[in-house]
């Protein structure tokens, strides 16, 4: 466990590294019975969502395994890391401050093989449908790198990829992301876009690309800022069909181009909100290359699965942190809870130490949803509130909540437009005030035991033992 942060600490994020800790830890099951790519696996996937992830060692019609559930939960993900998710946290703080430009190979383990020609996605890798109701395979665990043509900055981003062709796939581009600035300026300019998709990639990648919006200025290169995630340079090599670098140790890497003048219908597919998202056209990536390491192995995301969100929490808090300590004070602590998707609702821990320090808990929800534009609910408790406990918050809810005066609804708020209730994004937030005015803290302290520590093997469920001291 890394309590305090410096500059110097190394993390070893590679994906391979990360699986290996897994395996040390009990977080990685191989499941060894047979599964079909289509439908039945993913169902696996979302029947074990949130536990130990999976490694598929027989996967139907493929040589390649597959993972699944890979960072679908908070043990997963700190056992990947090899660190707390509090650290987890530190790290994706300091990304941004402290970029470390890629270093560059000459031979790399993702070109050990190379296939340029008679390339056919479906039949060379286990490529999931997920749900009967998807309009067919999607690759879901893709790292999309591009450079943009006009700033020549390196972008990473997770954009699904829905196989329309033995070597051209859809790539859905939502609105506002940096992917879609670089393609439309690619079109401007009449030329297509270079692109590389990375299965199994480097985690500290991973992270970065789940990184969004405000929190990932456009001027940022991601690949660097992944180098400064993991405290040290990513290796890179020259991908062998477009002139881009691509992470060095990732299992599979799709080389390839967006054309600038053809669409293709894309979806419906199940979206981490639980709702199929609708068909729309969608640019074509033309696949011109596909490298992989030897025995590679695929990684698969469920749209509708833990995974999908889990990979923004740590991202989402930490950005949420460094806007609200930095602009009140009392601020400890937030969650992301899983009930929001680890999205759209947070929990704040705000410690109040005078009473000037009351009135606080307020700017900090409001603080909150200028730093967050998806988040809908934030509720702001005391420091003596686990909020990591949802019986916890429910009991601040329950006991410090005065309905009357403690909710705060700000109307036509912007939102994510994925959310039905709302109207194409618009939609009202809600903050509750959950906490004690300060001179009142001592009022509201609740019962205090003494500490102590159980044996457990002081502990016995033996029937004959139970029967025989209660004299049944």
């Amino acid at each position: 466990m890394v309590a305090q942060l410096q500059n110097s600490d190394v993390l070893d994020t590679r994906f391979r590294s990360a699986l290996d800790r897994m395996v040390e830890r009990g977080r990685l099951q191989a499941y060894t019975a047979p599964a079909d790519p289509h439908l039945e696996l993913a169902a696996i996937m979302k029947k074990r969502d949130g536990e130990t992830a999976l490694l598929f060692t027989d996967v139907k019609g493929h040589d390649l395994p597959v993972v699944g559930n890979f960072l679908a939960c908070q043990a997963n993900c700190e056992a990947a890391f090899g660190v707390d998710f509090r650290s987890i946290r530190q790290f994706i703080g300091r990304a941004l401050g402290d970029p470390r430009p890629p270093m560059r190979l000459e031979k790399a383990p993702v070109q050990q093989y190379i296939h340029k020609d008679d390339i056919d996605l479906g039949r060379m890798l286990p490529v999931l449908h997920h749900t009967a109701a998807d309009s067919g395979r999607f690759i879901t665990a893709g790292v999309v790198i591009v450079r943009d043509p006009e700033t020549g900055v390196y972008n990473a981003s997770y954009h699904r990829l829905q196989l329309v062709g033995s070597n051209r796939v859809a790539i859905k581009l939502d609105f506002g992301r940096h992917l879609r600035l670089a393609f439309e300026r690619a079109q401007r300019r009449k030329t297509a876009l270079p692109v590389a998709v990375c299965i199994g990639t480097d985690i500290a990648l991973q992270y970065t690309a789940a990184t969004m919006g405000s929190q990932m200025p456009e001027g940022a290169d991601e690949i660097a800022v992944a180098g400064g995630l993991a405290g040290r340079a990513l290796p890179v090599v020259q991908a062998v069909s477009q002139d881009l670098l691509v992470p060095a140790e990732t299992e599979i890497v799709l080389e390839g181009r967006m054309l600038i003048d053809e669409v293709h219908l894309e979806g419906p597919f199940g979206e981490f909100v639980g709702y199929l998202s609708p068909e729309d056209n969608a640019p074509i990536l033309e696949v011109t290359a596909v490298t992989h390491r030897d025995k590679p192995i695929y990684h698969a995301i469920n749209g509708y699965g833990r995974e999908t969100i889990m990979l923004r929490k740590y991202v989402l808090e930490a950005s949420l942190l460094k806007v609200l300590q930095a602009a009140i004070p009392i601020v400890k602590d937030a969650e992301m809870t899983a009930g929001g998707l680890h999205r759209f609702h947070a929990v704040v821990q705000v410690e109040k130490k005078s009473a000037q320090h009351d009135g606080f808990q307020r700017n900090a929800i409001q603080a909150a949803f200028g730093a967050l534009k998806d988040l809908d609910l934030v509720i702001v408790v005391d420091e003596d509130i686990d909020i990591r406990d949802p019986l916890d918050v429910e009991y601040a809810l329950a006991t410090r909540m005065e309905a009357s005066r403690d909710l705060l609804v700000m109307p036509e708020g912007r939102g994510h437009e994925y959310v039905r209730i709302g109207r194409n994004g618009i939609r009202a937030k809600l903050g509750i005030d959950a906490t004690v005015p300060f001179a009142d803290k001592a009022r509201f302290a609740r019962c205090a035991f003494e500490p102590v520590s159980i044996d457990a093997a002081v502990l016995s469920a033996d029937p004959a033992l139970l029967r025989r001291r209660l004299g049944l």
